[in-house]
């Protein structure tokens, strides 16, 4: 068993991630996160199995393909096929702020400890890093270098939003939106500073 990061802790990873064409290997019960091509040829199917059903998505996916089942899905991970392509923080972002996900949003494939603070800030809240780092050490050394980093304050929640619904990304939503408008530039509160 994988082991991740998921709230600013080092946890086992009960879900089994499922590669392109896996459809004879679909266990029939426990949880998997499937591609985004099996589940939309077998969505009825994977809906009756025993065990939770996630999705993980390329960083070019459209969010949404998936935007009328977002209900189902209990994780929804997104694939960076190198750490250098930026557009799954883009997708992280339109799967929270657009469509309004509210499940665990997770980062996999070529991660590194050094984007966990990134990929934190567009919405992700559990990161399954590349085989070569060790996920104590990158959680370590991310909370040394942003002591933030994964905390509800952080990404502008109370701990009280948090801890009251840990996989519940509408207070992700809420909190990210009034952190972004207490931010944000005012021209006439601006103005008044420039001579």
């Amino acid at each position: 068993m994988a082991r991740i990061i998921k709230h600013r802790a080092v946890i086992q990873d009960n879900w089994q991630l499922l590669e392109q064409g896996a459809i004879g290997a679909l266990p029939f019960c426990g949880d998997v996160i499937v591609p985004l091509g099996l589940w939309t040829s077998e969505r009825d199917a994977l809906s009756f199995r025993l065990g939770r059903v996630g999705v993980w998505l390329e960083a070019d996916a459209d969010p949404a393909a998936i935007a009328p089942d977002l209900a189902r899905f209990d994780v929804i991970a997104v694939r960076f096929a190198s750490f250098t392509d930026g557009r799954g923080y883009s997708l992280a972002r339109l799967l929270r702020e657009r469509h309004g996900y509210r499940g665990e949003l997770r980062a996999v494939g070529d991660v590194l400890r050094d984007q966990l603070c990134y990929l934190s800030r567009c919405g992700f809240d559990a990161f399954a890093l590349r085989a070569d780092q060790d996920p104590e050490r990158a959680l370590s050394a991310a909370v040394q270098a942003a002591p933030g980093i994964g905390s509800a304050e952080e990404i502008g929640l109370t701990a009280e939003a948090r801890l009251g619904s840990p996989d519940d990304g509408s207070a992700w939503l809420a909190g990210h939106q009034a952190l972004q408008s207490a931010t944000e530039v005012h021209p006439q509160a601006d103005a008044g500073n420039v001579r």
